[in-house]
């Protein structure tokens, strides 16, 4: 596997172990944003749609265009969002396939850190909102320890190799993402950090849905039997149970908004 690259290509998968926590911290991050309802929304790299949803439940938008790599992902993303609203395509965060000021809003959720240069990314979305349109992304805060599996990552790099972490993870610094957004000309920038909580039935349920993500599976997989094991155990003793033998584990990203001046 090539480490340069992150790749969600099975939706169902992304679901459990992404895509319910992206739209826990989208619920809190929609909260903050306040937005109109019918806007016109860019969603980009939408993935499979766990956002997206948010978008036309929560926010009743009047149109939201999808963008992502993976054709799996896309794919999906059409089958949980009605037609009539979502347009969904495969393409890059760094050509948008849009005309300039056609959007409300654009928006990057658990995005930024894999697009290869974020800035062209922010200068993107500027490009597709309208004067006075908003701009806004959530990204877990990877040096923080937000990342909802960062301790399954910490225990892993006891066994060796290079932390788990996106191409672009310094864009999930606070202090990196309200440059971005004052460097691209956006007014009004505001960050916060959003915490959110999932609850496990039980250890294995939290291990299995580990195990799908893109770098730690196979990291897993190249693993001594023993090793695998003995990494099972540490991170067992660090998430305790409550007394039904659940296991509800912490996690937090930071978030930016800014308004297109006009």
């Amino acid at each position: 596997m090539d480490d340069r690259q992150i790749r969600f290509d099975d939706g169902a998968a992304y679901e459990e172990f992404m895509g319910k926590w992206s739209q826990l911290a989208g619920q809190v991050f929609l909260d903050w944003l306040a937005p109109p309802a019918h806007a016109r929304w860019a969603d980009v790299g939408c993935g499979n749609g766990a956002f997206s949803e948010l978008l036309v439940r929560r926010c009743a938008a009047a149109e939201v265009q999808g963008i992502d790599p993976s054709e799996e992902q896309i794919a999906f993303a059409r089958q949980r969002l009605p037609a009539d609203v979502a347009s969904l395509q495969c393409g890059d965060a760094m050509a948008l396939p849009y005309a300039d000021g056609v959007f409300d809003a654009a928006v990057m959720a658990l995005v930024i850190f894999f697009v290869p240069e974020p800035a062209r990314g922010v200068a993107e979305m500027v490009r597709v909102v309208r004067p006075g349109g908003s701009v806004s992304a959530y990204a877990w805060d990877m040096f923080g320890g937000g990342f909802p599996f960062a301790a399954l990552q910490e225990e892993m790099l006891a066994f060796g190799g290079t932390p788990l972490w996106p191409p672009s993870v310094e864009a999930s610094r606070v202090e990196v993402m309200r440059a971005l957004w004052t460097d691209a000309g956006l007014e009004d920038v505001h960050t916060r950090q959003i915490v959110v909580e999932r609850t496990f039935s039980d250890f294995e349920t939290f291990w299995r849905i580990a195990q799908t993500g893109p770098r730690i599976a196979p990291r897993v997989a190249a693993m001594a039997p023993a090793d695998v094991e003995l990494l099972k155990r540490r991170l067992r003793e660090r998430l305790v149970p409550d007394a039904d033998g659940r296991i509800t584990y912490r996690a937090f990203a930071n978030a930016v908004r800014g308004r297109r001046p006009g």
